[in-house]
């Protein structure tokens, strides 16, 4: 696995032997084996920081679709999207439907080598996300080692 690949960021595919069929094949894993290494990550959170976590939802889905405007080859581990806590004011509450941070599953398993890996890069991608739900940027994230 690339040990400088920043979780949420496009990721451009080693070919090693320049053929252009994409590489290595993705390590094998069941979905309910890859859920298990996300629930897993959850669970090591520290709980005095998972308390703090106010209206955000976890889900895991195969690939990201890049949104019209994208660039169609982006790939990315995971992607926080609503409002960061820190951005949140006194009427956020009222209606305000629930932050999403989504695990990409076939990405993560693409540039994976062994079950390891897999675990290693679900940890540091949910990390990075949930950090994105606290308001911590891309370019701290990367200061502080979760980039």
């Amino acid at each position: 696995m690339p040990p400088s690949l920043p979780p949420g960021l496009p990721i451009v595919p080693d070919d090693p032997d320049g053929d252009n069929d994409g590489g290595s094949m993705p390590f094998p894993m069941s979905e309910s084996e890859f859920e298990a290494a996300v629930s897993d990550a959850l669970d090591g959170i520290p709980p005095e920081l998972a308390k703090t976590m106010n209206n955000v939802a976890i889900f895991i889905e195969d690939d990201y679709t890049p949104q019209p405007g994208e660039d169609p080859d982006t790939v990315l581990l995971g992607l926080y999207e609503g409002v960061p806590l820190t951005e949140r004011d006194s009427w956020w509450d009222a209606g305000s439907l629930p932050d999403r941070i989504t695990i990409y599953r076939q990405p993560i398993l693409d540039i994976c080598a062994s079950r390891e890996d897999v675990i290693e890069e679900v940890t540091v991608t949910v990390v990075h996300e949930i950090a994105h739900h606290f308001g911590i940027s891309d370019d701290r994230l990367h200061e502080l080692g979760w980039g």
